[in-house]
């Protein structure tokens, strides 16, 4: 690399450095705060919550995923590919468990699985927000928990979880707060837990490169493997799964209503005779996929610009065409009085306001083919495996090196990770 690439990339770092922050985007948390508990005191009309909140909630979770150091782990394209089937797996699985047994059963069974994850999310998105509050002191003490195993949940018996005073007292809390959830389903306690759940999401959750993205959210179509190259590799994405689930079959539509877990946002809306007089008031729903799928890209999209010292501004396009599609599925839904795939408007406003806004400014094929600093991990643990497996054919070891070496140029303007050469 060049003297410029090196500049290039500490650059960059120090933009990573300079926009993370211990607690991101403080003032749109409290404005998100802030919306979801004005419908205790006034009434909010029910499609402005709805894209409001949405819409902050993407905004936050996309701040809380700029981080000094990138991630080690993100999502590849084949797990993109899987993510569809996966996901029409869990998704059916469900519907034949309220088909066939009460939903009670069902909801109750799966609410010690959900309160747990919902008590470690509560407390993770809270912690920076008011550790603060606690002495210094307290904040630096770390106590150790003995090693344990919860099976399909969590695993600590190598790796033990450590938790600071001001996590264990937020975790208390939020041990409190989900008991008071599951023994009330208030509506403001749903959409607390389903925020939470949002925040984290976006923020851990890491898509390796734009192209990951466009496989998970609409298609791929790549080159044909190895072992068959007759057949091309394609994979529908996320896209045609909501249209499949909402439009073709009952599914989606059962499961979100029968479901009683924080899987999804709730909206008032107004109190009318037959809802008085039954005694329960109507609520509008939002999925949390149509939150955090859609905002994993979005955060990707900020990383880009972040990158750049937002030289570029793809994250301002990107996030109005998520809130364009938003609106689009609000309009249609309302005009309909029918339920609707919101990925079906949503995921055409992000990759359509990106990728115009990348071909207007001569950018198309450098914004679509970049890959975030995460991707780059894989790349240098690979070509370290091949310099240390010691092959016994150097023509096979050079050609290994060769195209690994190829692929680090060509995203050398990207920043690498920490600690690399």
């Amino acid at each position: 690399m060049t003297a410029a690439d090196h500049d290039e990339q500490a650059k960059a770092r120090m933009y990573f450095s300079q926009y993370s922050s211990d607690k991101p985007a403080a003032k749109a948390h409290l404005l998100l705060a802030a919306v979801a508990t004005a419908p205790l005191l006034v009434y909010i009309p029910v499609n402005f919550n709805i894209i409001v909140t949405a819409a902050l909630t993407v905004y936050c979770g996309c701040w809380r995923s700029v981080k000094p150091a990138p991630s080690t782990e993100a999502m590849t394209n084949k797990e993109a590919m899987r993510f569809p089937i996966v996901g029409s797996c869990v998704l059916l699985s469900l519907f034949l468990l309220f088909k066939f047994l009460p939903a009670w059963i069902v909801n109750t069974l799966l609410a010690g699985y959900i309160g747990a994850i919902g008590v470690l999310v509560l407390t993770s998105a809270a912690t920076p927000y008011f550790q603060d509050y606690f002495p210094e002191a307290l904040v630096e003490m770390q106590f150790n928990a003995p090693p344990f195993k919860i099976p399909y949940l969590i695993d600590a018996t190598e790796e033990r979880l450590t938790a600071t005073v001001p996590e264990i007292c937020l975790g208390v809390l939020s041990a409190c707060f989900c008991a008071w959830y599951f023994s009330t389903k208030f509506f403001f306690a749903n959409n607390v837990l389903g925020m939470a759940f949002s925040l984290e999401g976006i923020e851990h959750l890491s898509l390796g490169s734009v192209h990951t993205g466009t496989i998970l959210l609409f298609m791929s179509h790549g080159n044909p493997s190895h072992g068959n190259k007759s057949r091309p590799n394609t994979c529908a994405g996320l896209f045609f799964y909501d249209i499949f689930w909402v439009f073709c079959t009952p599914v989606m539509v059962s499961v979100a209503q029968k479901f009683d877990a924080p899987i999804k946002l709730l909206f008032p809306r107004l109190l009318d005779a037959a809802s008085a007089e039954a005694g329960k008031r109507p609520m509008a729903m939002l999925g949390l996929g149509d939150i955090v799928i859609p905002g994993i890209f979005v955060a990707l999209m900020l990383r880009y610009d972040v990158r750049s010292g937002f030289r570029t501004k793809y994250f301002q396009s990107c996030f109005g065409g998520y809130v364009l599609g938003l609106c689009t599925t609000i309009f249609v839904m309302t005009y309909f009085n029918a339920a609707q795939p919101a990925l079906l408007y949503i995921v055409p406003g992000i990759l359509g306001c990106t990728g115009l806004h990348a071909y207007i400014s001569g950018e198309f094929m450098k914004v679509m083919l970049w890959e975030s600093a995460e991707c780059l991990h894989v790349v240098l643990a690979s070509l370290m495996l091949v310099d240390g497996l010691g092959f016994k054919g150097m023509c096979c070891k050079q050609r290994c090196q060769k195209d690994i070496l190829s692929y680090l140029n060509f995203n050398e303007s990207q920043p690498p990770p920490p600690n690399s050469t």
